[in-house]
């Protein structure tokens, strides 16, 4: 894999001729575009091979721009050549979102990333909550890794979370596509819900937005997602299971305690 920092200021002709030739020889080669740069541009590298591409997902918060980007990523026809890999942060990008929330607004764009994307990523650091920006206003770490050296090790407390949720990913294969995505009426903008379903597998993932206080509201399963009337909602991050049905089904998450629901239907 080769994550290729700022392609879009090379010249195109150049990566096709590339990507071409490596790939006539190892299809398996991943080309990762960090480019964060005007959407017109970000479409064509991935039209002349790039294998996917850092998103705009880092500062996308609200369930109105959460829902909107990935509706247009995953259910109009850029879907057939855009791949999108969904990381929560970058050596470039602490969002102010991360910056002020702590561990709740961690977890939930840790979960966003991980549900809504086949693809996604963090950055070092992520996994021990690092949030501070090296002044107010600014996304630029206060220790930027890119002027100093740092010794890392595994054992940041969000570890734990994101095994649990790649785990997750793994074993269902609902997640594993991009283009499967219907979005929930939640019935409180604070709080933002999303099925996925391929053959035999449907998740049903709902995240609060919030990372201050507790927030209520409904999880309305349409009728078109072909559920039964009612079925048994297994919560795969805490293991629970409730009864729930299609129409409304309440919902309350709360920081500190849970964030999110991670549900997969079970018949």
């Amino acid at each position: 894999m080769f994550r290729v920092d700022n392609p879009h200021t090379k010249p195109f002709e150049f990566w096709r001729w590339l990507i071409s030739n490596v790939h006539e020889r190892n299809r398996d080669v991943i080309f990762l575009a960090e480019a964060f740069t005007r959407r017109s541009v970000m479409r064509h590298l991935a039209k002349i091979g790039f294998t996917q591409s850092y998103t705009y997902f880092t500062w996308k918060n609200s369930r109105f721009e959460l829902t909107e980007y990935v509706s247009e990523l995953a259910l109009t026809d850029e879907s057939e050549y855009f791949r999108p890999n969904f990381f929560a942060n970058t050596p470039d990008i602490l969002h102010e979102y991360l910056q002020h929330g702590g561990r709740p607004a961690f977890e939930a764009r840790l979960t966003l990333a991980a549900t809504l994307s086949p693809s996604y990523g963090i950055y070092s650091g992520y996994e021990h909550f690092e949030n501070v920006a090296v002044k107010e206003g600014s996304e630029e770490y206060v220790d930027s890794e890119k002027y100093e050296i740092k010794q890392r090790q595994l054992d940041g407390p969000l570890l734990p979370y994101i095994q649990r949720l790649n785990a997750i990913r793994r074993e269902n294969a609902a997640l594993h596509d991009l283009s499967n995505v219907t979005f929930l009426d939640t019935a409180n903008d604070a709080l933002i819900g999303y099925a996925k379903h391929t053959q035999g597998n449907t998740i049903v993932t709902l995240v609060s937005l919030d990372p201050h206080q507790a927030q209520e509201g409904l999880a309305i399963i349409p009728a078109n997602l072909g559920l039964p009337p009612t079925f048994t909602a297994h919560d795969l991050l805490t293991d629970e299971r409730f009864l729930w049905r299609i129409g409304a089904n309440y919902v309350r998450l709360e920081p500190g305690i849970r964030q999110a629901h991670l549900i997969r239907v079970e018949i």
